[in-house]
């Protein structure tokens, strides 16, 4: 039953290819009450110029009907395209007759009801703890599907370069270890179809937009994840790739227009110079090549200036949304496509769902690159993004770069971290800021920090659950998951999560200690929403407050070798506002800030104090 929905939709493929015109129509169905205007693409054998007419099915018969209003329709440049402009009326099965002189071809397309407060859904917000999976190196559920007739690789565990069998039935069979562990949002890496030859395990070269890949489950097991996740309190988020497709999706052998994706004389790799979007000094030479550059030799870039293709993409996203029930959306590569395009796209997917979150990855540096992209900064060119979050990548390498040594130097150690969040006030909102220690793509935070040592890996656990943001953590690192070959860059640390059953004692007692922490962010408004006041230290260590009207959370780092004094004299101006003793929810112990007290080498103290 798993591959019933990908097979079926195949073998109706087939049989209009042998008996119709058409052997494709997306999006797969839509819904009643949407903003968005519906635009069909029709994909077919010589589509160019053929009439259109629709009907609705009333109990066995078709008859002509007003549910559905055709408003309009035009040809592609290749001639096996035609987009068709609806206007929906109303919910029901429908037959599109498109002819060419004595030629007809049909195909019948649904409209549904939309779901019940579908519009005001809600979405992540600061209050969430994303769990970011790397779905092919997750969890194998299903080793019957490992491998597919319908995709060109298959999984071979042996080859750390291949596909390891990972998918969403593993995913479902870890709901309780995640929700345990005090995340309440689940980003998996990209879950359709990717039909590279090779390297095709990370899912980010798409080669069909509305279909789960095979090897992942299929439609119905994906909407079946988001609502069993639901049930256990957890959010999903969808990674979606707007920049780039794969070489082998099935509209690269027949483009709708020379234009749909980037194409140069020879091969041209993008710049990536995302800075030459705001750099007033910037050449168009260079902007061009940054924007039309392709991301890597198996992805083809994507031309969102095409009003066709980001019509398609805007449609993609919002089926998805209403489809499996999505709580928002990851986009990769975000500054690489066109900006003002890409506008246009959150600004519509926020139209459909005005509570919805949309957080872009925009690897670039220093927080004041990183703003641009932010919806309301207040760019002095005046572009807006609308995009709501940004992934902070400054405090993220400042985090890392912290505990990569002892910081016995002039501004180093836990200074950066101090250092990074003086940038704050770029941001035009700062709870919208995805924090992390690493993803799929960067080292692991235990390969990062020195000594591997699991204290240093719980210091900056203790961080990414307390500092202003949404904290987001990579699968493995609440058991202190090391790469498999670090030398191996990308493939080496995306290893297999181990199952529970395995952990050995060490990474049980990882698991517990950060479970306590995120559990303790998870049920404490003060670290959603509270503003921060810091303090600065050059001897390694780091304190601050987070707190509101109501009270507030003490947190004091020590990253060095040796004993710490804590000097609560110099915090009375925050401390004073509250009492002064309160329980460390990591050792329990009772601590007292108005008294002087030293905290052990390697340590955290994270203190709730009321008023």
């Amino acid at each position: 039953m798993k591959k019933l929905y990908f097979l079926s939709m195949l073998l109706l493929c087939a049989l209009c290819l042998q008996a119709q015109q058409i052997s494709r129509v997306e999006p797969l169905s839509w819904w009643t009450d949407m903003k968005q205007p519906l635009t069909l693409l029709f994909y077919g054998e010589n589509l160019k110029d053929a009439s259109v007419s629709v009907e609705r099915k009333e109990g066995k018969s078709w008859k002509q009907t007003e549910g559905l209003k055709l408003k309009g329709q035009h040809n592609a440049e290749s001639p096996n395209y035609l987009f068709v402009d609806v206007d929906v009326r109303q919910a029901g099965e429908y037959r599109f007759t498109l002819q060419k002189g004595k030629k007809k071809a049909r195909w019948q397309y649904s409209i549904s009801e939309r779901r019940a407060g579908s519009k005001d859904r809600k979405s992540f917000t600061s209050a969430d703890m994303f769990y970011l999976i790397m779905s092919d190196r997750f969890v194998d559920g299903d080793e019957s599907n490992n491998i597919s007739p319908l995709t060109s690789e298959g999984c071979d565990k042996n080859n750390m370069d291949a596909r390891f069998g990972g998918d969403i039935q593993g995913i479902i069979q870890s709901l309780d270890n995640i929700a345990e562990l005090g995340a309440t949002v689940i980003w998996p890496t990209p879950l359709l179809l990717d039909n590279e030859p090779a390297w095709s395990y990370h899912g980010y070269a798409c080669a069909d937009y509305y279909h789960i890949d095979p090897r992942m489950g299929s439609n119905e097991l994906y909407k079946e994840f988001v609502q069993k996740a639901h049930e256990k309190g957890l959010k999903v988020v969808m990674d979606i790739v707007t920049n780039h497709c794969g070489k082998a999706h099935w509209w690269m052998k027949d483009l709708p227009y020379a234009d749909w994706v980037h194409q140069h004389p020879e091969y041209t790799q993008t710049i990536n110079a995302f800075t030459t979007y705001y750099d007033p000094n910037a050449s168009d030479f260079d902007r061009k090549h940054h924007e039309g550059g392709w991301f890597d030799r198996a992805m083809p870039d994507m031309n969102l200036d095409n009003p066709d293709l980001l019509q398609y993409f805007k449609q993609w996203a919002i089926w998805w949304v209403e489809y499996a029930n999505l709580d928002g959306f990851r986009v990769d590569t975000y500054p690489y496509n066109e900006p003002v395009p890409m506008s246009e796209w959150c600004k519509a997917v926020k139209e459909e769902y005005p509570n919805f979150n949309i957080v872009g990855e925009t690897w670039t540096r220093p927080a004041s690159n990183i703003c641009y992209w932010q919806a309301g900064v207040g760019n002095k060119d005046g572009f807006d993004s609308h995009l709501p979050a940004v992934m902070d990548f400054p405090t993220s390498e400042a985090i890392r770069s912290a505990l990569s040594d002892d910081g016995k130097y002039w501004h180093g150690g836990l200074t950066k971290v101090y250092e990074a969040l003086t940038q704050d006030y770029l941001y035009s909102d700062v709870n919208n800021l995805l924090i992390f220690l690493d993803n799929h793509d960067m080292d692991r935070i235990a390969d990062v920090v020195k000594d591997n040592s699991t204290e240093r890996q719980q210091l900056a656990a203790v961080m990414l659950a307390t500092l202003r943001g949404i904290p987001q953590l990579l699968y493995g690192a609440e058991i202190g998951m090391r790469s498999m070959d670090i030398t191996r860059g990308h493939s080496g640390l995306r290893r297999p999560m181990p199952l529970r059953q395995n952990w050995n004692n060490e990474e049980k007692q990882m698991f517990d200690y950060q479970s306590r922490i995120f559990q303790f962010r998870k049920n404490e408004p003060i670290l959603h929403t509270g503003k921060t006041m810091h303090f600065f230290s050059d001897n390694n260590t780091y304190a601050y407050f987070r707190y509101n009207d109501e009270g507030a959370v003490f947190v004091f780092l020590n990253g060095s070798n040796e004993n710490r004094q804590v000097p609560v004299e110099q915090y009375k101006e925050i401390s004073g506002k509250y009492k002064t003793t309160g329980v460390d929810i990591i050792s329990g112990k009772t601590i007292d800030l108005g008294k002087s007290f030293e905290v052990a080498p390697l340590t955290a103290i994270v203190v709730k104090l009321t008023k």
